[in-house]
């Protein structure tokens, strides 16, 4: 299975436990890069990593949007 595929299901988890959204969402990305000493990623900022989801929808609203993907980056290119 690829790398990420579950991490949808695991959002809808979170925020079926009473996360909000956007709690769920910084529990994927800029709490773990914290966690681990990952200065450069977790947020969007000029100079950090750019891995970046593009969906269709508002993920801080429903976090099932995140399914929706139109585009992503990785290290800043487009894939």
């Amino acid at each position: 299975m690829p790398l990420g595929v579950t991490l949808h299901h695991e959002l809808e988890l979170l925020v079926g436990t009473g996360y909000s959204p956007v709690e769920a969402l910084r529990a994927a990305t800029a709490l773990p890069a914290l966690w681990f000493g990952l200065d450069d990623r977790g947020r969007i900022a000029p100079g950090l990593r750019t891995d970046l989801l593009l969906v269709d929808g508002d993920p801080t609203t429903d976090i099932s949007a995140t399914r929706n993907r139109r585009r992503v980056w990785i290290g800043g290119e487009q894939v």
